[in-house]
């Protein structure tokens, strides 16, 4: 699902980020965008590491829990954007399967996701029957479909905790996230050997230099990165916690490691502070920078088109559908 673009075009170095202004060019973009939008009676959905003009026009921007609420609730709209990747539309879908699930580019698709294929997960579950599955929500529709419970980085400790400790779990696909679970929980489980290609790249050295760059300000962490960056981090949440975090901690700088544009929700719902997002100088002497390719892959352009052509489409089977809903709920359920 989606080939690995070339080198992102973005570029920083322990990049502060600066609030965005408007081009005359996006600007009609974005008129244009809200007008075909209420044409299709749409609801556009964007995920926190969406480019800062996606969630700028966006009904709702956040995490991949606060979204799966949001498409949940979109009880009004006969078509949902969902600007982010493709399990995140393929969710959107199941949770509505009578309305139109758009997502601007086919191809956003997931280092995480693809490294659990449902195949392979299926042959581990008939060899080691009895596991009760916990699948994070960054997995393909096929995997929900195999799984007893699917969890978010913002309430997976909550979710494992409310499993019989008579179960052994089996954590998919994501092994950092499982491994700081299992320390906030105390409960050991089977990890699938699957990571995101950007949070894996922070890492103890990259940390320790934004440290003596910006001694006073909170390092603060997604779940999905190594154990090395976590143990040095301040905080380690989801995305939707960083918010709060920052919102609340008196410190007027933040070092934030994860996907770098999370850093305009940020700067949208608090205010006032100074958001640094790190890079790694290479040797030949420029920077590395923690993009996520997939996410970049929607734009402004794209999502005018798919407006514009109801397409593309998410499509997929009902009884596929039925199956991985249930899951999907028991996580809403149990995390209300």
């Amino acid at each position: 699902m989606g080939a690995h673009m070339s080198e992102p075009s973005h570029c920083c170095k322990a990049r502060v980020f600066t609030p965005e202004t408007r081009t005359d060019a996006s600007g009609e973009l974005e008129r244009e965008i809200l007008r075909l939008k209420k044409e299709r009676n749409a609801v556009i959905l964007a995920h926190n590491y969406q480019i800062g003009e996606i969630q700028r026009i966006a009904d709702f921007t956040g995490d991949s829990l606060g979204l799966s609420y949001k498409a949940a609730e979109a009880k009004d709209a006969d078509v949902i954007v969902f600007c982010g990747v493709h399990f995140m539309a393929e969710t959107a879908k199941i949770l509505n399967p009578s309305k139109t699930v758009l997502l601007p580019d086919m191809d956003a698709g997931c280092s995480l996701s693809d490294s659990c294929p449902a195949a392979e997960l299926a042959a581990y579950k008939e060899k080691n029957p009895g596991l009760y599955t916990v699948a994070y929500i960054n997995c393909s529709a096929q995997v929900k479909a195999l799984s007893d419970v699917i969890v978010t980085s913002g309430n997976a400790a909550k979710i494992v905790a409310k499993i019989p400790q008579d179960r052994e779990i089996l954590f998919v696909p994501d092994q950092n996230l499982g491994q700081w679970v299992m320390e906030q929980t105390g409960r050991q489980m089977r990890l699938w050997p699957g990571n995101c290609h950007v949070h894996v790249r922070f890492n103890a050295e990259l940390i320790d230099a934004l440290r003596q760059q910006f001694p006073a300000a909170p390092v603060v962490a997604h779940p999905e990165c190594v154990q090395g960056v976590r143990a040095l981090a301040d905080e380690v949440c989801s995305t939707e916690r960083m918010i709060t975090f920052c919102r609340e901690n008196p410190a007027d700088t933040f070092i934030i490691i994860t996907e770098p544009d999370m850093i305009h929700r940020l700067q949208h719902e608090v205010p006032g502070k100074t958001f640094v997002c790190g890079t790694q100088q290479r040797q030949r002497g420029d920077c590395d920078c923690f993009y996520c390719e997939y996410m970049k892959r929607n734009t402004l352009e794209k999502l005018r088109d798919c407006l514009k052509n109801n397409t593309p489409k998410i499509e997929l089977d009902s009884a596929l559908m039925e199956k991985a809903r249930a899951p999907i709920e028991r996580m809403l359920d149990w995390s209300r």
